[in-house]
């Protein structure tokens, strides 16, 4: 009986490989980069699985062992590397980059709705910007009453979302290959040559990197269960190599399934958006199902991303809310309800969710508002990533002072050198992915994408350099600012970005340097303002 109990207190390989499976991909991940690349994005999967996905999850496994009794957190290893200033910037910018992710969550919900409402995407073309705008935040307002009054609710729907995201996934290759077979090998592209596979390697390819890392990433995780297993050294290894070896296979099968159904050549410009529903009502089509399969994935899709937003919600603002020391988060920010909510916390998150929604509201209409928020996710989310190359580094740069029950690479130079591979290409993949996507290149729509890529970069991580010398005030004078100076503050900020997007929108030869000149002012002013001793301050 004691033999029994200490058995089950361990997680064996393939359970940890399909915990970690459920965190890097879905079918959405592979139709995102279908879009960007079409059929070629087959060979980009094989490369970045071999070259990323394996070496990427064996760092996760060694931080995971060294920072075991912290958590295995991410701002964990880089506090324990690099103290706690550090630690508290990659908590903050691990939150920051769950804003935009947050967003699009609540807008797929909505497109999500009215596809199991209506079974087609014709709702999209009735609603306008600012509606979908509003529906959008509705679902922050909707997502917070629900865990303020059902504390159960995220397990719910995790389990209901994730378990059936993942048969859904699974179930589409399946037929869509026993249907290949059924139709003597018939295929919507054509022509299909071994060329159609090979990528063409121009400033377009390398700026949609960044979303294939941002597809692969997320399996740090599992990594405070790598202590929780029997054989660390050899059983995590297992499991990261069926986890690629897994994701080698949706990502290539299901991508090649999607061109099974989508010509590569003339893909639909709303396939980030509505494609899952367009195979899923083909398949159902194909296999005498009518619309069957298609109510299925959209009832699925909408417990999915319920499930994703609420704990995006809660979570990760925890997360930020305690994961940070009293040194740098502003006491105001601390500050939780007699639920135990961080009330503060969660105004702020939906108050920059509201600021980012804000600016994709001027875009020509809900599918490229939906695309660039995708597309946001893809600069941010590996950006952050590069925290984990960067503690790696550190930890194998000082072998001895970290040790761990499961080491990568034995050779620590040769271990260094691989992480600084993964940090560099990560980092350069996160600049190159500035760029917009999904718009004519160099015109009025690529320009305002990227000014407002840009803005919410700034804002989004500009935001959590400037809490701690909020936190040094309250700390000096007792309060961070008065109410006069927050309303002049907040009145500049708010008249800034209206500006800046109006100056954005236009076709000005040189609106980035107005911008840029317009943002120096009011940054200023607000310093001014903000600089000065709070009039009701009681130190």
């Amino acid at each position: 009986m004691d033999t029994t109990n200490k058995k089950n207190k361990y997680i064996s390989w393939p359970v940890l490989t399909l915990m970690a499976f459920c965190t890097v991909i879905g079918l959405d991940d592979i139709m995102y980069n279908f879009q960007n690349q079409g059929m070629s994005v087959v060979t980009s999967w094989i490369i970045m699985c071999i070259f990323y996905v394996i070496p990427y999850s064996l760092m996760v496994g060694q931080l995971g062992s060294v920072f075991s009794k912290e958590g295995g957190g991410l701002s964990s290893w880089v506090r324990g590397t690099d103290g706690e200033f550090l630690g508290y910037f990659t908590a903050w910018t691990y939150w920051a980059a769950s804003i935009p992710y947050a967003v699009d969550s609540a807008n797929e919900i909505i497109v999500d709705i009215g596809w199991a409402l209506t079974g087609s995407e014709k709702f999209q073309h009735q609603i306008n910007n600012s509606t979908f705008a509003i529906l959008t935040f509705t679902m922050f307002i909707i997502f917070i009453i629900i865990e303020h009054y059902f504390s159960h609710s995220m397990e719910i729907l995790s389990t209901i979302g994730g378990g059936l995201m993942l048969i859904m996934t699974l179930m589409f290759v399946f037929l869509a290959f026993l249907g290949l077979a059924k139709s003597g090998g018939h295929m919507a592209t054509q022509p299909f040559t071994w060329r159609t596979l090979i990528p063409k390697f121009d400033m377009h390819y390398w700026s949609t990197i960044a979303m294939l890392i941002f597809a692969l990433n997320g399996c740090e995780l599992v990594a405070p269960y790598v202590t929780k297993m029997r054989h660390p050294k050899s059983d995590f290894p297992k499991a990261m190599i069926a986890l690629a070896i897994m994701t080698i296979f949706l990502t290539v099968f299901g991508s090649f399934a999607l061109g099974i159904y989508f010509n590569a050549y003339h893909i639909p410009n709303d396939l980030k958006m509505n494609g899952a529903y367009y195979v899923f009502d083909m398949v159902g089509h194909q296999y005498g199902m009518g619309k069957f399969l298609l109510y299925l994935w959209a009832w699925t899709s909408v417990f999915y991303n319920a499930a994703l937003l609420a704990v995006l919600l809660d979570a990760m603002t925890r997360m930020l809310i305690s994961d940070t020391g009293d040194k740098y988060m502003p006491h105001f920010l601390r500050k939780k309800d007699k639920n135990g909510l961080p009330i503060n916390g969660y105004i702020l998150t939906v108050s920059l969710s509201a600021f980012i929604m804000l600016l994709g509201i001027f875009l020509p209409d809900m599918n490229d508002i939906f695309n660039w928020l995708l597309n946001l996710n893809g600069i941010i989310s590996p950006g952050v990533t590069c925290w984990i190359f960067y503690s790696f580094m550190r930890i194998r740069k000082n072998s001895k002072k970290f040790p761990s029950d499961y080491v990568f690479i034995k050779n620590d130079k040769l271990a260094y050198a691989a992480g600084l591979f993964l940090l560099v290409v990560t980092a350069a993949a996160t600049i190159m992915g500035i760029a917009p996507q999904d718009v004519k290149q160099y015109g009025s729509i690529w320009w305002y994408e990227l000014i407002i890529n840009v803005i919410s970069i700034i804002v989004l991580i500009g935001l959590g350099a400037i809490l701690p010398g909020i936190r040094r005030r309250e700390e000096e004078y007792g309060v961070a600012f008065s109410r006069p100076q927050w309303t002049t503050i907040f009145t500049i900020i708010i008249v800034s970005v209206i500006i800046d997007i109006y100056l954005g929108g236009t076709k000005i030869a040189l609106r980035g340097v107005y911008i840029g000149i317009e943002a120096i002012i009011a940054l200023t002013i607000c310093w001014v303002a903000g600089h000065r001793k709070p009039a009701d301050a009681t130190k």
